[in-house]
């Protein structure tokens, strides 16, 4: 399975972005889809998720300002991200889980200026 997420750039705070992911499969054989970051000498961690049934999970960092959503017609994973902040400022990653396998894609760089 093969993950192309696309969306980056270098945005100022307040500002948004919308990451996409493609799968190489239909987005309805995954169990789980997701975002990840990882900042410079940070570890990786977990953004947004979305499962089966469209129950969602944000880090609580990301909430009330990040949505993930499913693109059904597009078979694409969004990641609308709304008044971004430095702290952002990351490596983002696409993730999928289906059958007991793991899944990440490329990653998309995103930057935020203060």
């Amino acid at each position: 399975v093969q993950l192309q997420a696309s969306g980056g750039g270098l945005v100022q705070a307040g500002e948004s972005l919308k990451l996409s992911c493609v799968p190489s499969e239909s987005i309805f054989s995954f169990y789980t889809m997701g975002w990840y970051r990882q900042a410079p000498g940070k570890q990786r961690e977990m953004v947004a998720t979305i499962r089966t049934g469209g129950i969602t999970d944000y880090d609580d960092s990301v909430k009330g300002r990040f949505t993930i959503s499913r693109e059904y017609g597009k078979n694409t994973l969004h990641l609308q991200m709304n008044s971004l902040k430095p702290e952002d400022t990351a490596l983002y990653y696409c993730h999928s889980r289906k059958s007991g396998a793991y899944f990440w894609g490329t990653g998309t760089q995103v930057t935020v200026s203060s």
